[in-house]
């Protein structure tokens, strides 16, 4: 009996580019041509929009391609759980994930495509000794597994880029580029990214990211004030701020939120004339811009004329202006002789504030504040490895502010987290506003100069970090009633992952002469699991690949008694697979499951008989492993 016709669950992490194909072919099926893109039809349907001209505007830089090609390598690897790092594992719908942040978003990319709402991250500014992941365009994740001693090789993952490199700001940029560009593919319509920089590499972040996102989709450049004293030693200029770059996955849809108004904000409006409206404050009636029918006079309480200065005009035309003088909206000074301004009163002015992009330290703190903050979470054997360029988290709960909602479960990504100030960011953003924000944080494991007994590196300084934020939240709550209104508890926990080799077994391949090594080699592909595999981490694997999130439940089913079998159900989604990793199908527990059409199931193939996998396929939707 021939067996029936299963789907295999993915090996590897989806095709970036053929989904693009697929998404153009949707859009322009009439460029294809025997599955290919025809040059010339894409030139006719395109018309005037495409630019064949010798010469026109573009950016690029030495290895683009090399960048671009590493993007569309799917990766092999896994997240494999660590419970033991973590704190309220089975509960928690925080993550940190240890390992390299490219393989790790493209391992995230089918479960959370869409699904972010913000982005931050602090990438290496590319001072010239701080740099970058050192990628590796045939296996990157093989020269990961060797940096981090998981093969034989051993390294250190922190380089260097001096600028005497000929491809100094080459080698940026093809770092950059393909992280960027699976970033953009996680947010959704309405999300936004934040990312600081500095002098040495604002100007090409600006050019990658109008070519990734869309030039029309830049927002704002924040500048931050990360000092408040000069430094004498500076050789040209104090540098007192770095800059947070603003990109829209959508400008047309995403909008800031409007920060609280401040004490200060109000205490600009008074009520010199008792106006039973309240309290209010004046602007200038008048601009420079040309505007037609604004140039009148008019006259005040005391008699006296009033004329725009020259080469400036009234904002409003005369009719306008009279309606505004009789609702009293127009203040002429407390003896009516003064140049007219308009009145805006508190009680009708937006609830909140518009951002600025001027931020100071004293509003949203300080480098100096940001390391007195981590040690005062992380203790320290070795000063030589408290880091230099830690970010407040006061201004990380700015950005919070600015881009989230506390009455919504919004996702929070940083994939160079380093400290994880952004995790700390977020529970305590959620503890001052009752918010049920969650956070991914991403941070490779960078070796530290000079490794501890608890702290080797810049991963578990974020681990230990959060840890004790926690602690201490827990202490806050001893004793205390929880008065903020919660759609559900407060979050105090994170997940940890980290990145692995795939627990699935890959052709090893075999010269086509050796027969002996041939049919070892099919022998060993009898069994897809490579061996020490343990249950939980296959789940998680065959749950990425199906696009379940990493928080999703993972049950034992206590009422299958011949076999084991787990239910996986993601709730954001509102999905469910079972699973059983078993040697062999009970046929007792195919009928217990009582499956549907509408089920997934999954299994070991060679756990099915040809009969009972050609009874699976037409009762429910069956992959096999």
């Amino acid at each position: 009996m021939a067996r029936a016709e299963t789907q295999r669950v993915e090996r590897q992490t989806p095709d970036l580019l053929a989904e693009q194909l697929a998404a153009l072919r949707e859009l322009m099926p009439q460029i294809f041509t025997e599955g290919r893109v025809d040059g010339d039809k894409l030139r006719e349907t395109l018309g005037d929009f495409l630019d064949e001209r010798p010469e026109r505007y573009s950016f690029t830089w030495a290895g683009k391609r090399d960048a671009i090609r590493l993007l569309q390598i799917p990766s092999r690897a896994t997240l494999t759980p660590v419970p033991a790092e973590s704190v309220n594992f089975d509960t928690t719908q925080n993550l940190f994930i240890e390992g390299e942040n490219l393989e790790v978003l493209k391992l995230l990319y089918k479960a959370y495509a869409g699904r972010v709402k913000m982005i931050y991250i602090d990438p290496p500014y590319n001072t010239g000794n701080d740099f970058i992941y050192p990628d590796n365009f045939a296996d990157p994740l093989g020269r990961y597994l060797e940096l981090t001693g998981q093969k034989d090789a051993q390294g250190n993952l922190l380089t260097s880029n001096p600028e005497t490199s000929g491809r100094y700001h080459s080698a940026w940029l093809s770092m950059m580029y393909p992280r960027l560009f699976v970033a953009r593919q996680l947010l959704r319509e309405d999300g936004v990214i934040f990312i600081s920089i500095d002098d040495n590499e604002v100007h090409n972040l600006r050019c990658l990211l109008n070519e990734i996102f869309g030039e029309e989709n830049f927002i704002a450049t924040i500048i931050w004030q990360k000092v408040f004293a000069p430094k004498n030693t500076a050789k040209y200029f104090s540098e007192d701020h770095d800059y947070i770059v603003v990109v829209a996955k959508s400008a047309v849809t995403w909008l800031p939120t409007l920060l609280p108004r401040t004490a200060e904000a109000d205490a600009r409006y008074h009520n010199p004339d008792n106006d039973p409206r309240g309290t209010w404050s004046s602007s200038d009636l008048t601009a420079r811009n040309y505007y037609s029918e604004g140039l009148y006079e008019v006259t005040g309480p005391s008699g006296k004329p009033f004329k725009p200065a020259i080469g400036a005009y009234w904002r409003v035309r005369k009719d306008k202006f009279i309606d505004l003088d009789r609702d009293g909206r127009i203040w002429w000074g407390k003896d009516g002789g003064n140049m007219p301004r308009l009145k805006r009163f508190l009680s009708e002015v937006r609830e909140g504030i518009v951002p600025q992009t001027l931020w100071k330290h004293d509003e949203v703190g300080n480098t100096q504040e940001a390391k007195k903050e981590l040690l005062e979470n992380v203790r320290f054997e070795n000063t030589d490895n408290v880091l230099d360029t830690v970010k407040p988290t006061r201004m990380l709960q700015r950005l919070l502010q600015v881009a989230t909602e506390s009455d919504n479960r919004h996702l929070l990504l940083d994939f160079f987290a380093g400290s994880a100030p952004m995790g700390h960011a977020v529970m305590k953003q959620n503890r001052q506003d009752g918010g049920n924000r969650k956070y991914i944080c991403v941070q490779i494991p960078e070796s530290l100069p000079s490794p501890e007994n608890s702290l080797k590196t810049i991963a578990d300084i974020g681990k230990e970090r959060i840890r004790r934020v926690i602690k201490k939240l827990e202490q806050e709550n001893e004793g205390k009633l929880d008065l903020k209104e919660r759609a559900m508890p407060e979050d105090l926990g994170f997940k940890v992952f980290k990145l692995a080799e795939s627990h699935f077994r890959s052709w090893a391949g075999a010269e086509e002469k050796d027969g002996e090594s041939l049919l070892a080699e099919m022998e060993k592909m009898q069994d897809p699991l490579l061996p020490g595999w343990r249950p939980h981490d296959v789940i998680y694997e065959v749950a990425l690949r199906e696009g379940y999130s990493l928080t999703s439940a993972i049950e034992e089913l206590k009422d299958i008694a011949d076999n084991r079998v787990y239910r996986v159900t993601d709730p954001d989604r509102e999905q469910t697979f079972r699973i059983c990793l078993d040697d062999t199908l009970k046929d007792k527990t195919i009928k217990a499951l009582n499956l549907t059409r509408d089920d997934l199931f999954i299994c070991r193939d060679v756990a099915l008989t040809d009969e009972q996998a050609a009874n699976l396929a037409l009762q429910c939707r069956l992959k096999t492993i």
